[in-house]
C-alpha cells in the first residue's frame, strides 16, 4: 500500500546561482533553478524522494532509456502575482504523465506524490519566478527507465525528476 505522501529530504544548494542571474534577460531553457526533485522506483515502489542541488546525472551507457526510448515528460508553469504563486491545473499534468506512463509500460506516480514534490520544489525555488508580466517558471517533470540492460523489455527501475527554469514572454 502507498503512503499518502512522500518523505522528501532536502539538500540546499550551497552555491546558489540565483544571485548571479538577471531574470529580466534570460534565454528560454538555458538558465536552471538551484534545485531539482528526484525519486527512484525500484523493488515495486517509489523511494528515496529528495530535493538536491541542480546538476548533471551520472548514468551508465547501458541505461535502457538511452537505447529504447522509455522516457516521458510533461511541462507546466508557475506564475507570480504579487506575493502569491499560481500553478495552472497541475493535477491534470500529473494525470497526463500517468497516461503516458501506462502507454510506455512504466509505473504510475500517484498524483498526491506529484503534487507534493512539485509544491516542495516550487516553494524552495520561488525566488526564480520572474515577476515581469507574461514571465513564469517553466517546470519540467520527467520519468525515464534506469535499468542497465541491453535488451528489448520494459525496465524494472525508473527515475522521476522535476527541474525548473525561469522564462520570459
Amino acid at each position: 500500500m502507498l503512503a499518502d505522501t512522500f518523505k522528501i529530504t532536502i539538500q540546499n544548494n550551497p552555491n546558489p546561482n540565483l544571485p548571479n542571474v538577471d531574470l529580466d534577460h534570460i534565454r528560454f531553457g538555458r538558465e536552471f533553478s538551484d534545485h531539482m526533485f528526484v525519486v527512484d522506483y525500484k523493488d515495486g515502489e517509489w523511494q528515496d524522494a529528495r530535493i538536491v542541488p541542480y546538476g548533471h546525472l551520472p548514468i551508465s551507457p547501458a541505461t535502457s532509456a538511452l537505447h529504447y526510448g522509455q522516457s516521458i515528460f510533461e511541462g507546466l508553469k508557475a506564475y507570480k502575482h504579487g506575493h502569491n504563486v499560481y500553478l495552472f491545473r497541475p493535477e491534470e499534468n500529473a494525470k497526463r504523465l500517468n497516461l503516458s506512463a501506462a502507454r510506455m509500460c512504466m509505473p504510475e506516480l500517484p498524483v498526491a506524490y506529484f503534487m507534493e514534490a512539485l509544491c516542495a520544489l516550487v516553494r524552495l525555488d520561488h525566488g526564480w519566478i520572474p515577476s515581469q508580466s507574461e514571465s513564469s517558471l517553466y517546470i519540467r517533470p520527467l520519468m525515464f527507465a534506469t535499468d542497465e540492460y541491453i535488451g528489448v523489455q520494459a525496465s524494472e527501475t525508473y527515475r522521476f525528476m522535476i527541474f525548473t527554469c525561469p522564462v520570459n514572454a
